[in-house]
């Protein structure tokens, strides 16, 4: 790749990273949705900018090192096909930091924004109608531990136990529970599902398990192929892990709780297997019918 050396600014080079990935048609779904994003995100966390200020700092001239650095960055990109937020190791979700490598599945997940606004102030009645008064939550599939610090940060007066099956992913849990200073609050614990939780009962579960059917993991992006294959794969149909959540999750949850839940498109097959459950979904800017709710008395 041809290194032009007239590139001075800070737009320079987003303007260029972004015509080559355009050009390399890459794929974005890994905390960015565009070429734009993507380029602002590498370029500012090279330099140690905020990417959301990738405005106020466009004009600014980038030193001859700095250019090398980043030039590096977009080959890197483009050449191993790997989420930026893996080269960076470093994701955003809702405005939080979160360390990432490819021990974890890069965080994304719709539930960040449910539980920012919806659970509280949407239209019609809340699902949970005091923040203040959760005291237990339970994250599983808990991966980079994402979920689980949003939850805490999100329920001030609740502890949160984090489960996954993956002892790196934990590891990687752990050190974002360390960095954002939550660690008598997080409990990180491995084990299959409700397996490492006992007996206990929750005012909430969220859990972004693996939802991707058969065909879509073998059809899965270069760039998704670098994540966990156990953090993706939802057996034939999608909903594997799903199943054992709905048919489990009941016994764990406290009498007014809920379950909250990513299914990404698994909404039909999900509503067919389960005929008699009257699913609750809920959109987020991004999505629509990719997370569903349930109250404790609709679970078995």
């Amino acid at each position: 790749m041809h290194r032009p050396n007239e590139l001075v600014t800070i737009l320079d080079l987003v303007r260029y990273a972004v015509t080559q990935f355009q050009a390399a048609q890459l794929v974005f779904a890994h905390g960015t949705t565009d070429p734009l994003a993507e380029a602002a995100f590498m370029v500012c966390e090279a330099l140690r900018l905020p990417p959301d200020r990738f405005d106020a700092f466009a004009g600014a001239r980038v030193t001859h090192d700095e250019q090398e650095k980043i030039f590096d960055l977009i080959e890197a990109r483009i050449r191993s096909r790997k989420p930026a937020a893996y080269l960076m190791q470093k994701a955003y979700l809702r405005g939080i930091v979160f360390y990432v490598d490819e021990r974890a599945i890069v965080p994304r997940s719709y539930i960040g924004e449910i539980l920012d606004r919806e659970l509280f102030a949407g239209e019609g009645a809340s699902l949970i109608d005091d923040p203040l008064a959760v005291e237990r939550v339970l994250d599983l599939c808990t991966g980079s531990g994402c979920l689980a610090v949003l939850a805490a940060l999100r329920f001030p007066n609740a502890t949160v136990d984090a489960v996954d099956i993956s002892a790196d992913a934990l590891a990687v849990a752990a050190r974002n529970v360390a960095a954002h200073g939550l660690e008598e609050r997080i409990t990180i614990r491995e084990g299959d599902l409700f397996g490492p939780v006992g007996d206990a009962r929750y005012d909430l579960i969220v859990s972004n398990p693996p939802y991707v059917d058969a065909a879509g993991m073998a059809a899965l992006p270069p760039e998704c192929r670098h994540e966990p294959p156990l953090a993706l794969d939802g057996g034939p149909d999608g909903i594997a892990v799903v199943r054992r959540i709905i048919e489990n999750a009941g016994r764990h949850l406290t009498a007014d709780a809920g379950l909250l839940c990513e299914v990404g498109r698994d909404r039909a097959i999900l509503e067919k297997s389960y005929p008699q459950i009257r699913f609750l979904w809920l959109d987020t800017e991004d999505s629509s019918g990719e997370v569903f709710w349930l109250d404790a008395a609709q679970l078995p």
